[in-house]
């Protein structure tokens, strides 16, 4: 049953404004801090000014691939809930959570079945599971049959190529919370009208469930 949403990549002002002061926020906004690869990276200096923003009734997650101590240390002091992390193994998962004191996102890219096969070792460090696609920047998607099946007992998020008017209720068979970011852009920038239509299909989804 789908308990909310995380709108991901936010990097302007505007398109955080509208989001935090929708009347049916997104429970999690993601920031991209370290993988500049991505169009959606936002750089120190203005991940300061966008954090300014009160989040109101969302939480604030870093995105973080393979994080070091320079970017831990820099982000350390912002408003982040959640650290949604890529690329790490469990024990600098357990050291990243107990030095900074952040819930953790610990988020796995899948292609297959064997990508799934060691989400049980990260779970006496994760809060909620992430699973993404493989394609990171590219918003790719993957099958998400794969994990139907998967016996969990912490909450689960799911992404990888979900469009903004995508039939929500099929995710919320297999998945708790629903990740877009690709999905609510419109030639690489987020589109408010896509945000508003996908804001209020999650809300009337959870209220039909």
């Amino acid at each position: 049953m789908i308990k909310g949403c995380k709108i991901c990549g936010v990097s302007d002002l505007d398109t955080l404004s509208f989001i935090v002061n929708h009347p049916y926020p997104p429970k999690f906004i993601g920031f991209i801090c370290n993988y500049q690869k991505s169009p959606r990276y936002v750089e120190f200096n203005k991940l300061e000014k966008l954090l300014s923003i009160d989040k109101n009734n969302s939480q604030y997650v870093a995105v973080l691939v393979k994080p070091n101590e320079e970017i831990l240390e820099k982000i350390k002091n912002l408003p982040f809930d959640y650290y949604q992390l890529y690329d790490c193994t469990p024990e600098q998962i357990s050291s990243i959570k107990n030095t900074y004191n952040k819930k953790i996102i610990t988020a796995f890219t899948i292609k297959d079945k064997s990508d799934l096969e060691k989400y049980k070792d990260f779970n006496e460090v994760t809060d909620i599971y992430l699973f993404d696609s493989k394609g990171y920047e590219k918003s790719e998607g993957f099958n998400h049959d794969l994990i139907k099946n998967l016996k969990i007992d912490k909450k689960l998020m799911i992404a990888g190529n979900i469009k903004f008017n995508d039939d929500l209720i099929n995710y919320g068979k297999i998945a708790d919370f629903i990740d877009l970011s690709g999905g609510l852009e419109t030639s690489g920038l987020k589109d408010q009208s896509k945000i508003e239509i996908f804001l209020n299909k999650v809300k009337q989804i959870k209220n039909e469930t």
